[in-house]
């Protein structure tokens, strides 16, 4: 099987929906959440401008645990009380940094990486892990980004069986 990327809209919102369309496809009828994490990491990566690291975390029961990504090797376990994807854990609330050299807990796996948009993952209350995206740009994510990533994090979420 080829993969070719998709043609995607410039409109932020409608290059969402199109990713997400995609995204679907790609992820359909397969339920595997490291296959589908490790498709959809670099499928985002792929598409999505201006990022140095996409990648999945894992919650195990007691911390997060690195999954499949993109970019430079990364932390590899997350307590749920540090951190921005620890934040993301712990509140179940994407946390959207513009700096994370603001954030006095923020773990820095990569030293280039200035701000950071991590979505839960959380299917029927249970909490599975964490989307996490970092950029060096600061103030990288807007709301568009936000509300693009969180739908792109469900269709993985929805994947799984």
């Amino acid at each position: 099987m080829s993969f070719t990327l998709p043609d995607l809209s410039d409109s932020p919102a409608e290059r969402y929906a199109e990713l997400a369309t995609y995204a679907r496809a790609l992820l359909d009828g397969e339920p595997d959440r490291i296959a589908n994490a490790a498709n959809l990491s670099a499928l985002v990566k792929a598409t999505v401008p201006d990022l140095n690291w996409v990648g999945f975390y894992f919650y195990d029961g007691a911390e997060l645990v690195v999954g499949p990504f993109q970019g430079l090797p990364a932390c590899i376990r997350i307590p749920l009380d540090r951190g921005v994807c620890g934040a993301a854990a712990r509140t179940r609330t994407t946390q959207r940094i513009d700096d994370v050299h603001a954030v006095a807990d923020h773990i820095a796996c990569d030293g280039a990486t200035n701000s950071e948009l991590v979505v839960p993952l959380v299917r029927d209350g249970e909490l599975i892990g964490v989307f996490d995206l970092d950029s060096e740009r600061t103030a990288r994510f807007t709301d568009d980004d936000q509300r693009g990533l969180e739908g792109i994090a469900a269709v993985f979420v929805d994947s799984l069986a």
